[in-house]
């Protein structure tokens, strides 16, 4: 009897242990499930530089209160100080988006040599101006196709921190050169003079780079949007392009154009892509204060966002992640001189609706010709108004070269009720918007770095592994002791020099490569010079090459 219990206990007990298997395995089960339904094989993330509520506000009436494309996915806010400041500039911003870490106003992709904002951790000091791996170049090593649209110059701070690394967002050339060697598959947008030997300051054949590599390389919307391979550098303004109101005559394509050709060019990998989409010059119109620049590039803007929205819901593996960098201008709508329980909306929108064209494409058509006469006609044909005052004339025609649209933004925003308080920056929250195909979003008040954490997550990228051992510095390899110095004699290209045994090793800036005598290795990263410290950082690789 004793051993029949005895039989009956263990019968019980392995029973027991059997079922808590069975349910482990359904719970491992039902949570792989779920974060392979987390995952997805794309990601567009669109950034709107400078876009506020005030400005969404603004092109939504503008259309008649009809909603922008962007409005169905709103999900939360997103804090956007840098390590060292409250106001963010657009540098830092994009490097929380491009790399997940906050870095200080003017560094592109690196870490901070200076925190002060709460909750930001201070790095080792031997880490200072460290170049931080991308997503878009974690993408790249991942076997993924990547690509950077936008309307500004190419080397502008945003596109910049996604494919570049440096302690100086007004660097062009060397940006652009770390850019090009990176090898994004596709950009489109303005800028060509950075790849183009006959203008560059270095005379480097950046142009000639690509072609060698197997890029498509063109000026012309035309060729590009003919072009049906995988690989292209379309760079259709020499240095930003026009603003979407002002675009008509110009041969440029529209922001929403380049976003369904780059679309169309990256779904070619099968294993998917990331891309990031600018909005550029809403920025731009917010520094101006110029509210038909703010609609004209916001709603420039929706129209790439439907093209994405419309892609991502064709298939059931693309993410849409929409969020501004910063707030700019602190735009409002209502002043200190509206009376705003009888202001009628044609009150806000009578000139805005009339302009045809923006600030900037007024000096355009000004020209030299800056008679009274002159600006009284073009102003009331294109604006509308035609009540300028002597001292608004006078203000136009002394307007700087390139800032006409500082003058007539606020002559337009007062006549509209706009509201500003700055020509700069603001560091309020902005507008989160994001869609995934099985609703795995964020929401609530978010981080900017955790915009970056979580299209890492659901592309199953894990950023630290590649940050752990990407890059190493001059002083890193002195204290191993290799033979290191740094070769300034040229300085737009300094390179990094290492003496082992006979051999002589030569890095140069901002490309991806080692000179050995006759012979040139690749590296995995660009190498990266940082001036104002005299530190040289190269692909960490570089040890197993001399040794």
């Amino acid at each position: 009897m004793k051993r029949f219990f005895v039989q009956r206990k263990n019968i019980f007990l392995a029973s027991i242990l059997i079922l808590c298997l069975i349910l482990s395995t359904l719970a491992f089960a039902q949570q792989e499930s779920r974060e392979n339904q987390q995952k997805v094989k794309n990601v567009i993330l669109m950034i709107p530089d400078g876009m506020t509520i005030a400005h969404t506000t603004l092109a939504r009436w503008y259309q008649g209160g009809e909603p922008l494309a962007m409005d169905e996915i709103a999900c939360g806010l997103v804090r956007t100080y840098s390590a060292n400041n409250p106001i963010t500039d657009s540098a830092p911003a994009a490097t929380a988006y491009a790399t997940g870490y906050k870095t200080q106003n003017r560094y592109l992709s690196i870490y901070p040599e200076m925190v002060s904002m709460p909750g930001v951790g201070q790095v080792e000091e031997k880490d200072f101006y460290k170049p931080i791996v991308t997503i878009l170049e974690a993408a790249k090593k991942s076997g993924k196709s990547t690509g950077l649209v936008f309307t500004c110059q190419f080397p502008h701070a945003t596109p910049a921190a996604f494919a570049s690394h440096t302690d100086n967002r007004n660097d062009y050339e060397s940006i652009a050169e770390q850019m090009v060697y990176n090898q994004v598959d596709v950009v489109l947008g303005g800028g060509y003079k950075y790849i183009d030997k006959n203008q560059r300051k270095d005379k480097e054949d950046l142009a000639g780079y690509l072609k060698q590599n197997g890029f498509f390389v063109t000026t012309s919307w035309q060729d590009a949007k003919n072009f049906s391979g995988q690989k292209i550098w379309g760079l259709f303004a020499q240095d930003a392009m026009h603003y979407d109101f002002d675009r008509n005559g110009t041969g440029e394509s529209s922001l929403a154009e380049m976003t369904q050709k780059a679309l169309q060019v990256l779904s070619k990998n099968r294993n998917g892509f990331f891309l990031m989409v600018e909005g550029s010059e809403i920025d731009w119109a917010s520094h101006a204060n110029d509210p038909v620049g703010v609609v004209s590039e916001v709603l420039a803007f929706d129209k790439a966002v439907k093209v994405a929205l419309d892609f991502a819901k064709s298939r059931e593996d693309t993410a849409v992640i929409i969020a501004s960098d910063h707030a700019n201008g602190g735009m409002t709508l209502g002043n200190y001189s509206t009376q705003y329980d009888s202001a009628l909306l044609n009150d806000f929108l009578k000139y805005i609706t009339k302009a045809k064209r923006t600030g900037a494409g007024i000096e355009e058509l000004l020209g030299n010709n800056k008679t009274d006469e002159n600006i009284k006609k073009i102003v009331s044909e294109y604006y509308g108004i035609d009540n300028l005052t002597p001292d608004e004339i006078n203000a136009i025609k002394n307007a700087k070269a390139g800032n006409l649209n500082y003058v007539l933004g606020p002559i337009i925003s007062k006549r509209s009720n706009i509201g500003w308080t700055t020509n700069g920056h603001t560091g309020e929250e902005v507008v989160l918007y994001a869609y995934h195909p099985n609703g795995y979003i964020p929401r609530g008040v978010i981080d900017n770095t955790e915009v970056c954490d979580y299209m890492a997550e659901i592309l199953g990228i894990d950023l630290g592994s590649f940050n752990e051992s990407a890059y190493i510095s001059n002083i890193d390899l002195e204290e191993k002791g290799y033979d290191v110095s740094l070769d300034t004699s040229n300085p737009t290209n300094v390179q990094l020099v290492i003496n082992k045994g006979s051999r002589t090793y030569i890095i140069p800036q901002n490309k991806n490569v080692v000179l050995e005598g006759s012979n040139q290795y690749k590296l995995k990263y660009v190498s990266v010079y940082i001036p104002s410290a005299k530190r040289f950082f190269v692909s960490s690789e570089v040890e197993s090459l001399i040794k």
